[in-house]
């Protein structure tokens, strides 16, 4: 029997290639002419995807590298960033 190949995927903080069910995807969703950034824990929400470790020091180290404006191709605003760890501390307890 054939095995399957398992997933990999960068997180833009640590730059490791890891296991794409480890990290937590980073999802720009297009609304009204603008864009929303929210955390996808299933990986199923639709929309552009950057991954995350599941730390607030790698997303962190993503913010100061610039990791997910690369990967998105626009400016993130740093209140993104301020929800984006509060989402990842309130997940993470």
């Amino acid at each position: 029997m054939k095995q399957r190949k398992i997933p990999m995927r960068k997180c833009t903080g640590c730059l490791q290639m890891k296991n794409k069910k480890d990290l937590i995807r980073v999802v720009r969703i297009e609304a009204d002419a603008s864009f929303e950034f929210t955390l996808d824990f299933t990986g199923k929400t639709p929309g552009r995807g950057a991954y995350v470790c599941p730390d607030t020091v790698c997303l962190e180290r993503a913010r100061k590298q610039k990791g997910l404006e690369r990967s998105f191709k626009q400016s993130i605003p740093p209140k993104i960033y301020d929800r984006l760890r509060g989402e990842l501390a309130e997940h993470g307890s």
